[in-house]
């Protein structure tokens, strides 16, 4: 006590001193402590554990959402030393959240009866939210706990994700810890050395997210009370587990709609008469009937063949945008073969490597101060492609700022430059060649090429042939070798040319083409965007963060398959997804829902609409829907349950089949059914089997022996008697002398 140290402590006498001033202030207070004496000897102490308490090292707290992306931030602000949970030096903590630690609490946590699902107990709309952590995170949920509550820290650093999710990550662990201390955003797009440098000299004061954090709130809470309550209604009115969600069930009815336009279509035949001209052939305009087309052919062979016209137009392709999610996740798709899923994985692998920017963005553009360092961004593209860089960098096509929300284009880092990508996992190293080859292409010169479209006269009948001659590459140089249209020779008006033949081709109208992830990604990118106000920030289905998950739900859930059709991989509904979609309203299949709710996200997260005011809207909508829906008749069809039929429904005459629980009537709209646990069965310690429940639904009666009397504790014989009163199940007993219990 005597050696007061000069300076302020180390890190790991930090809690010492924290404990030793808080002993010494018990003490002082304590009614043990009476003396003059011992006053003056705890004083001296408490005075020098204040000293040592003010003199602590004052740490900033930075919480991550992974543990890779902490390592990265920790190397940075110099916290080299390895704990238990988190890394520490330089007057940094870091730590991280993996992913969501805390979750919206099940339903049966806000009541037990919640734990069966029934019509009666909705809609389930929680008046205060609860959470619960999962049993694999709850450790390190009470680690970022401690971290937060120790005397030493200072300030917090929500250094989770820069977008929705993470905000939402961090901000359930800060509240859930009941932390009150001095928050900051850390909003970054790269994982470079540079960019969390930068971040960290421009951290902004967390309340400047308070809106974005509402908006995220309501989101989830919003899809809780939609997946709870209309996943319950529909699978208890209809028998079998029938999940529904904002986005699930929008997204299925494109697919399940797309498959009916092809059900519908029927192909029609048509014919066109070729000419072939020397080095070109031209081509009539097409007929429904083959006897027209056979006699132009007829009268074309061998006759003179007029040139009527020849047009030449100069047109230009501009370069395509930079890569946002869903872009490039179409791209890979088409190009690779990858889905969704696959290509966020690898573009997240890619951005935790600083090889990448952020994956999760919506936007196709730079921000305006970035155009200075797009150059040396070009070079490092054309090295990972193994080409030449354009001759000239246009990076102002590429930039502005308006076009930017959360972040920008995904781009390829400048470490990117400096890594071996040789010994990147397959599928990084593909995504990452196709992020940089889109950064060469967007910042090249525009595609020019003149076409040539030629009208010719033979048999008394027009026919046309078109040519294509590149005057400039441009952009174009940097895609794989494709199929390019032919340049026609030298044409002018009223030169007369031979025909060399004349043939009659046939061709069938062709239906539309199941979706793939291309083009159900572009499909849910645009849903519902024409009837959305000019305004609305975010259009269709979901987010570029998200729409990979929904697929993949879909999938998982059996409501679309993925079939395999020689390279594509097509996305079709399963006879479940097609059920749903027939029963669902329109308004919870209708891409206008999501919206709209998207909308007023942005809304909620700007401050023009209360949070409150959100939900409410919610709320009100789902009560409607549980009030008001009816089920459809004859949905049985829709829903086989392809269990065992035990006999006929004393009710309605459909078939009863057993399921776990006990034997229940097929049809949706009656509600007969013998459940295994009844009251009176269980009474009497008898077991409602198979063999009784069909002997209950062929005769309405059934002998039973050895059943249990309360009375006597011994046990008798007797009949049991299905009574049925349309509403509800009743049983009574007779017996051989034909009394009644």
């Amino acid at each position: 006590m005597h050696n007061v140290p000069s300076k302020s402590i180390s890190f790991d006498r930090n809690k010492e001193a924290v404990l030793f001033y808080e002993r010494c202030r018990f003490y002082l207070k304590s009614k043990h402590t009476n003396t003059n004496r011992k006053k003056q000897s705890f004083g001296a102490a408490f005075c020098y554990a204040e000293k040592e308490k003010t003199n602590m090292t004052q740490h900033r707290l930075v919480i991550a959402e992974k543990p890779s992306v902490a390592q990265s931030i920790a190397a940075v602000l110099g916290a080299t030393k390895r704990n238990d949970g988190y890394l520490s030096g330089n007057g940094c903590i870091v730590s991280w959240c993996y992913g969501h630690l805390a979750e919206l609490a099940n339903a049966d946590v806000y009541d037990e009866k919640y734990a069966k699902w029934r019509y009666d107990d909705l809609p389930i709309l929680p008046a205060s939210w609860r959470y619960t952590l999962r049993a694999d995170k709850s450790r390190q949920f009470e680690l970022l706990r401690d971290l937060m509550r120790r005397e030493d820290v200072t300030e917090v650093v929500n250094a989770c994700d820069a977008g929705r999710e993470g905000e939402l990550i961090f901000r359930t662990v800060y509240y859930m810890a009941g932390c009150t201390k001095t928050m900051k955003r850390l909003w970054i797009s790269s994982m470079e050395d540079a960019a969390i440098k930068k971040g960290f000299a421009e951290l902004r004061p967390g309340r400047e997210y308070d809106g974005l954090y509402q908006s995220a709130l309501c989101r989830a809470r919003a899809d809780w009370l939609v997946g709870i309550n209309a996943t319950r209604l529909f699978s208890v009115l209809y028998h079998r587990t029938l999940n529904v969600g904002r986005v699930l069930s929008p997204t299925l009815a494109l697919i399940v709609q797309r498959e009916a336009e092809i059900a519908a279509f029927r192909p029609e035949a048509f014919y066109t008469v070729n000419l072939r001209c020397g080095d070109f052939a031209a081509v009539s305009e097409k007929f429904g009937n083959k006897e027209v087309a056979d006699a132009l052919a007829a009268a074309c062979a061998g006759q003179p063949v007029t040139v009527k016209a020849v047009k030449r137009t100069e047109k230009t392709e501009k370069a395509p945008l930079l890569y946002d999610l869903t872009a490039l996740q179409r791209d890979a798709n088409r190009t690779l073969g990858y889905t969704a899923q696959q290509t966020l994985d690898y573009l997240q692998a890619l951005y935790e490597k600083k090889l990448c920017t952020y994956p999760r963005t919506d936007s196709r553009f730079l921000t305006d101060d970035l155009e200075p360092s797009v150059p040396e961004l070009v070079t490092v593209a054309a090295t990972i492609c193994e080409a030449a860089a354009p001759e000239r960098v246009n990076a102002r096509q590429v930039c502005d700022s308006r076009k930017v929300s959360d972040h920008h284009a995904i781009l390829p880092t400048a470490s990117a430059g400096k890594a071996d990508t040789s010994v990147l996992p397959l599928g990084e190293r593909e995504l990452l060649r196709l992020v940089a080859g889109q950064l060469l292409r967007a910042v090249s010169d525009a595609h020019h090429y003149a076409e040539t479209a030629v009208t010719l006269g033979c048999g008394g009948t027009e026919f046309t042939a078109k040519g294509k001659t590149v005057l400039d590459t441009g952009w174009k140089q940097y895609l794989a070798q494709e199929k390019r249209d032919a340049a026609l020779p030298e044409l002018s008006e009223g030169q007369v040319l031979d025909c060399a033949e004349a043939a009659v081709k046939e061709g069938k109208t062709t239906p539309p083409k199941h979706y793939t992830e291309d083009t159900l990604l572009s499909a849910m990118e645009t849903a519902g965007k024409e009837d959305m106000p000019e305004e609305a920030e975010r259009k269709g289905l979901g987010t570029p963060a998200t729409r990979a998950a929904i697929i993949e739900k879909l999938v998982a859930t059996g409501f679309v398959e993925r079939k395999r059709a020689k390279k594509a991989v097509s996305l079709v509904p399963a006879h479940t997804g097609v059920s749903l979609i027939t029963v669902l309203p329109e308004q919870l299949q209708s891409p206008l829902l999501t919206a709209e709710w998207e909308y007023r996200l942005q809304q909620v997260e700007r401050g023009e609409l209360s949070p409150d005011e959100f939900m409410t809207g919610i709320a009100d909508m789902l009560t409607e829907l549980v009030k008001t829906y009816q089920v459809i008749s004859g949905a049985e069809v829709l829903f086989p349950s392809g269990r065992e039929v035990i006999g006929k429904c004393p009710r309605c005459g459909s078939d009863v089949t057993e399921s776990k629980k006990g034997f229940f009537c097929e049809k949706n709209d009656c509600r007969f059914g013998l459940w295994r646990d009844n009251k009176f069965f269980a009474a009497k310690r008898a077991a409602l089997t198979k063999k009784v429940a069909a002997a209950l639904l062929a005769d309405g009666r059934v002998k039973l022996t050895g059943l249990y009397s309360e009375k006597t504790g011994g046990t008798y014989d007797a009949t049991a008697v299905l009574e049925d009163t349309g509403e509800s199940v009743r049983f009574r007993l007779e017996f051989d002398k034909g009394a009644r219990t």
